[in-house]
């Protein structure tokens, strides 16, 4: 049992390529059935997340590919390929944080497979 009735974790401490003027954030819990895979995409700012629930394969560009389960956080850097995010054969639930600036909407561009 801890001695303190608080324990504060950094679990990551992300430095952007550059500054960001970010003005607001978004957050969105996102649901994906078993064995759906997003497909290559990039963001027009930089995500952040975490796994709620489930498990997805992750990776970004040409990177390994690595399992997130539930607890684990990601950062997909805006404008960079996530070449893979999808969940396994049990589904997964996550929060995702997107950061933008003044009158900026999150968009996510689909990336032919070539």
């Amino acid at each position: 049992m801890s001695t303190q009735p608080v324990i504060r974790k950094v679990l990551i401490d992300q430095l952007l390529p550059a500054p960001l003027p970010t003005t607001h954030v978004e957050i969105r819990r996102i649901t994906m059935e078993p064995n759906t895979a997003a497909g290559a995409h990039a963001h027009n700012g930089p995500v952040f997340g975490s796994i709620e629930r489930g498990a997805v394969i992750f990776r970004i560009a040409d990177e390994p590919a690595a399992i997130l389960r539930a607890g684990d956080i990601f950062y997909e850097p805006a404008g960079v390929v996530v070449s893979q995010f999808d969940a396994t054969e049990d589904g997964a639930v996550f929060l995702g944080y997107f950061l933008l600036t003044e009158d900026q909407t999150s968009e996510l561009r689909q990336i032919d497979a070539d």
